[in-house]
């Protein structure tokens, strides 16, 4: 009998194939910390939902060999020094056994050297910085990286032969990151960029910096930003430098920041490193919106697609780590990876850390319902 991948969701589509969890059996805690207050609290709020489902479907098909999975959550409202203090808080309960989907470069790189230390495994960081990817062999990437998010855009620009591109950064270590490796992708087209401007992450001078785009007359801006300031971003440059085109990568404008921004959604192009959530082509897609739907939530997102495999990497690792597994057991599991299909969805961990299990790249520009089209 073949060893169940995932916790196979065919296999156990009869309740009857798969043990149902028992009260007694202890729950495997999973911690992580996201923002669900401040600027990024929507990114925070996806992670929750496309995580907890995913745990609400593994946990009614059987859980991991028989124990429930729950997630332990807390809020660092995108402050790494908040983010760094709640890894120590997790750390120092005995129950959590792994870290998953923790959100964003600043806290990642605050929190980075506690779990390296600490050996304890880490799934699915939810930052695409290359500084991050550093030889950790408790660290489990799943996305592709901000990098090659911002290559591919820049290709697709330059190949609809536009010049003259501008790039507007976050003003935090993620944005600048983001600026360097726009600058070299720009650079390995022949081209420099038109402008470089810093927005402050809490908006302060957000009008001033949309008066500098509209003053230089960029055939695109690149947006290295995410959350709120990008709204705020979009919604000054379509009055001040209308028919501009728009780009951004994956954080650029979570879930709830295309609510607010209505018609003027439109015609963004933007880099994602899962696929769409609501085209149902692919299994992995028709499976994460039953675990949706079956937990209450009918809007789907990028954001809690990506929270969504990641739990399902962790459960792969944790099926083969067996039935008590401990640190050690799961690194070494997770690390052994190869050749995942989570449904038209491929994750590999084969070779040397750092470990990345997926490239995956996709472009869609957003219609006027926020959607791609």
């Amino acid at each position: 009998m073949q060893r169940r991948q995932f916790v196979s969701l065919a296999a156990c589509s009869a309740a009857a194939l798969c043990p149902p969890v028992r009260a007694q059996d202890k729950a495997i805690t999973i911690g992580c910390t996201a923002p669900t207050s401040g600027p990024l609290a929507s990114s925070g709020i996806d992670i929750q939902r496309g995580t907890e489902a995913a745990m609400a479907q593994i946990n009614a098909r059987g859980g991991i060999h028989g124990r429930p999975l729950q997630l332990q959550l807390l809020d660092d409202a995108y402050l790494p020094e908040r983010a760094a203090a709640n890894v120590k808080k997790l750390l120092a309960q005995d129950d959590v056994l792994a870290l998953l989907s923790c959100f964003g470069t600043p806290t990642n790189q605050a929190l980075l050297p506690l779990v390296q230390e600490a050996g304890i495994p880490y799934v699915a960081p939810v930052s695409g910085a290359l500084s991050l990817r550093k030889n950790q062999r408790n660290v489990f990437h799943v996305r592709a990286s901000y990098s090659d998010e911002i290559v591919r855009l820049v290709q697709r620009l330059t190949e609809m032969g536009l010049k003259n591109i501008a790039i507007v950064y976050q003003d935090n270590s993620y944005g600048q990151e983001m600026l360097a490796d726009a600058s070299r992708a720009l650079q390995a087209q022949g081209q420099q960029p038109a402008l470089q401007a810093s927005v402050a992450t809490d908006g302060k001078n957000l009008a001033a910096i949309v008066t500098q785009v509209a003053a230089a007359r960029p055939a695109a801006v690149l947006l290295a930003t995410a959350g709120t300031v990008s709204v705020g971003l979009v919604r000054g440059l379509r009055k001040s430098a209308a028919g501009v085109l728009l780009a951004g990568i994956s954080p650029t404008l979570p879930s709830d920041s295309l609510k607010p921004l209505g018609e003027d959604a439109s015609g963004i192009a933007l880099s994602m490193v899962v696929p769409d959530p609501h085209r149902a082509k692919l299994q992995l897609v028709r499976d994460y919106q039953s675990a949706m739907r079956a937990s209450g939530q009918e809007e789907f997102s990028q954001g809690s697609l990506e929270a969504y495999v990641n739990t399902r990497v962790l459960a792969e690792g944790l099926e083969r780590a067996g039935r008590d597994p401990n640190a050690q057991r799961l690194n070494a599991a997770l690390a052994g990876i190869k050749k995942l299909n989570l449904g038209g969805f491929a994750v590999d961990y084969a070779g040397q850390p750092p470990y990345v299990g997926s490239r995956f790249l996709d472009l869609g520009v957003l219609g006027s319902s926020g959607r791609f089209v």
